[in-house]
């Protein structure tokens, strides 16, 4: 069974394939759109080679006579050259203009080349002398016949110069050569020699791209042979001489690389051994050259001259620099970080109660769950405060200065021995909010924080509370989970944001074994989260654990109940240290 022909691109490659079976599709579009641009390349030299189609020559063209057949001697002469070669003869009128130019004789090199390069069948077979550019009529479009020209004038060799031509196909695209041309008088001919030429292009582009060159100083007679990229590498202009002896690079170095280039030389002269150093040249804008050399001398003699790679580092020098700079600097944070964690740290211990629990004679028993801010300095705003005050009353609080690190537990040890210090007036707990309020406004713009403040009354078993932009308590009684409902108004307006606020409070009478919850912001929010998810969360949670602990009627159990709440509903979503505090009504 026959298969269709594809169709091919210009390296002989199926422009038809698919892309490798089992790629994500990404990579899919990717190879189907890399195909498309070069099939729209392929049609726009398509299109070019189209337009630069020679015309036929003209029917009126005069004859020529036809030369007389080259002779053996000259062939076998042009056959014995390592490079592919044409013989042509300029025609000439009775004014001695050039007319036109015949195309005599090859050597054997040139067959071998037409055989690999020119696609078959687009030339006719050559039989004997013929017009060059009815052979070639592309090449009448190059350099090619101003070479020809002035080397038949001026009797001198002409190049090498590069000429880029393409021969077009019956059908398919165009194949395209470049070659290094030579164009030499040879007594009434024209010699024309060429070789691929982007050997030599090549090597110059690679070493501009990676900017990399080589050299060999000569020491004796103070010579250089360097490659073709030597000044660019070097920065020099065009035009600019390379420096031709060792002495002359010392000249272009800065003075603090003379040592480094004195040391390589040492290690290869004196010690016979491969060496490397980086030398930075002067400037203004100084480059860095990484230089790799090693001795070049004949068995047991002296070095005779020193063979070098250079490359251009600078780019990779300064990035190496930028970021060593910039992992100090990380380094500087992150130790100031964890200075100021560890200060923060002990002064939030020390500013903390010990454990609670010690309020169960009063009727409240408390516990208490603390998780530090696991993304900054490991510790955060977050405070609480329970004791008794006199007259058997008790302050219970919790509440979340902004920010983390020291600045926070400075704010949230001001705010808490502040209420700790007001909370004797025995002024209700309105005061003692807008108090709070009016201080952390004198503190300055950035000390603002949240609270819940409440004052337990024992002989009514009431809990009175107001509440400053914080997350209203979580009710847990005969097993249900209830947010308190807020106090008259609303909760009230975060503390520091304006002075002179007044607060309202409410009044939640607690059974016997009722627990009430508060928390700070980090134990439910969620980033991209809805607040209500959020709270809902919360409650499912209160019950589920209630339900798993049922155990609560001891300090002991309490506190399991709060763990395992905190160990519920923390993760690695959290961005924010957070503290849950839980009060039991312990007696009727």
């Amino acid at each position: 069974m026959e298969h269709a022909p594809t169709e091919q691109d210009p390296t002989g490659q199926d422009s038809t394939r698919q892309a490798p079976t089992g790629q994500d599709p990404r990579s899919v579009l990717d190879h189907q759109a890399l195909r498309a641009l070069l099939a729209a390349q392929r049609d726009r030299i398509g299109v070019y080679a189209r337009t630069r189609r020679p015309r036929p020559p003209a029917p009126a063209a005069p004859a020529v006579t036809p030369p007389d057949p080259v002779p053996a001697p000259v062939q076998e002469l042009l056959d014995a050259l390592p490079v592919a070669a044409l013989l042509v003869t300029p025609v000439v009128d009775a004014d001695g203009r050039i007319t036109d130019f015949l195309y005599l004789t090859q050597n054997t090199r040139a067959v071998a080349y037409s055989r690999t390069r020119v696609p078959a069948a687009s030339v006719p077979h050559w039989s004997g002398p013929v017009r060059l550019f009815d052979r070639f009529p592309v090449l009448e479009d190059t350099g090619l016949p101003r070479m020809l020209a002035d080397a038949h004038h001026e009797r001198v060799p002409q190049g090498p110069e590069i000429v880029e031509w393409f021969i077009p196909r019956a059908e398919g695209p165009p194949a395209r050569l470049s070659d290094d041309v030579v164009v030499a008088p040879c007594g009434d001919h024209l010699l024309v020699t060429w070789e691929p030429g982007h050997r030599v292009r090549m090597a110059v582009a690679a070493q501009k791209l990676v900017r990399t060159c080589w050299a060999e100083w000569n020491v004796a007679d103070g010579t250089v042979a360097p490659s073709l990229g030597f000044g660019h590498v070097l920065g020099l202009a065009p035009g600019v001489p390379a420096p031709a002896d060792l002495l002359g690079l010392a000249d272009l170095l800065a003075p603090a690389s003379l040592p480094e280039l004195y040391r390589l030389l040492y290690e290869v002269f004196l010690r016979k051994r491969r060496a490397e150093c980086a030398l930075r040249l002067a400037g203004g804008h100084p480059r860095v050259i990484r230089v790799v050399a090693e001795p070049v001398r004949p068995r047991g003699g002296p070095v005779w001259a020193v063979r070098a790679v250079l490359v251009d580092v600078t780019d990779d020098t300064r990035r190496r620099a930028r970021a060593e700079a910039a992992g100090a600097e990380a380094r500087r944070q992150r130790a100031r970080a964890e200075a100021l964690g560890e200060l923060a740290g002990a002064l939030r211990d020390a500013v903390l109660p010990r454990p609670p629990g010690a309020l169960t004679p009063y009727g409240i028993d408390t516990a208490a769950v603390y998780r530090p801010d696991p993304t900054g300095s490991g510790v955060g705003g977050d405070w609480y405060k329970a004791r008794r005050l006199p007259g058997g009353r008790l302050l219970l609080a919790l509440g979340d200065a902004r920010g983390h690190g020291l600045e926070a537990v400075t704010l949230m040890a001001k705010l808490r021995y502040a209420l700790a210090g007001l909370a004797y007036t025995d002024a209700p707990v309105e005061s003692l909010t807008h108090w709070l309020n009016d201080m952390a406004c004198d503190d300055g713009i950035e000390s603002t924080a949240t609270a819940v403040i409440a004052r337990y009354h024992p002989e009514l078993g009431v809990l009175r509370w107001t509440c400053a932009g914080h997350p209203l308590p979580v009710l847990l009684r005969a097993g249900r989970a209830a947010l308190l409902p807020a106090p008259p108004g609303g909760p009230g307006l975060t503390l520091g944001v304006l002075p002179g606020r007044t607060y309202a409070a409410a009044e939640t009478p607690l059974a016997q074994d009722d627990i009430v919850l508060l928390y700070s912001d980090g134990l439910v929010e969620r980033r991209d989260t809805d607040p209500d998810e959020d709270t809902a969360r919360l409650l499912e949670a209160a019950e589920q654990v209630l339900r798993d602990h049922p155990a609560v009627r001891d300090h002991t159990g309490l506190q399991a109940y709060a763990d395992a709440l905190m160990a519920r509903l923390d993760g690695p979503h959290r961005s924010d240290d957070v503290t849950l505090l839980a009060l039991r009504r312990t007696a009727p």
